[in-house]
């Protein structure tokens, strides 16, 4: 499973649930500066999580190591969720006609 590559659609869906549950918690802020700071990291990060997935597995699961890892294998899905995040804390604007 950890071999192949996630799809779009799998992709989209794992950032628009992180980001989702980003926003629910108000943490923005934290997680976009988090993100960009680790943003070079998130390779190392995501082969990390398989040398940690034994102890990791049982709290976390399968399904979750396996598809965040994936999904932080790539740089590019990090600025996504960055993008994502920052949609979702732009406040919306009501426009009266």
């Amino acid at each position: 499973m950890w071999s192949s590559d996630l799809t779009e659609e799998e992709t989209e869906a794992l950032i628009e649930k992180a980001a989702n549950e980003v926003a629910r918690r108000k943490l923005q802020t934290p997680a976009i500066l988090f993100l960009e700071m680790h943003k070079p990291l998130a390779y190392v990060g995501a082969s990390a999580s398989l040398v940690f997935a034994p102890f990791a597995v049982p709290f976390l699961g399968y399904e979750f190591i396996n598809n965040y890892s994936r999904l932080f294998a790539k740089r590019e899905n990090v600025e996504r969720l960055i993008s994502k995040i920052e949609e979702l804390s732009k406040p919306s604007v009501a426009k009266d006609d």
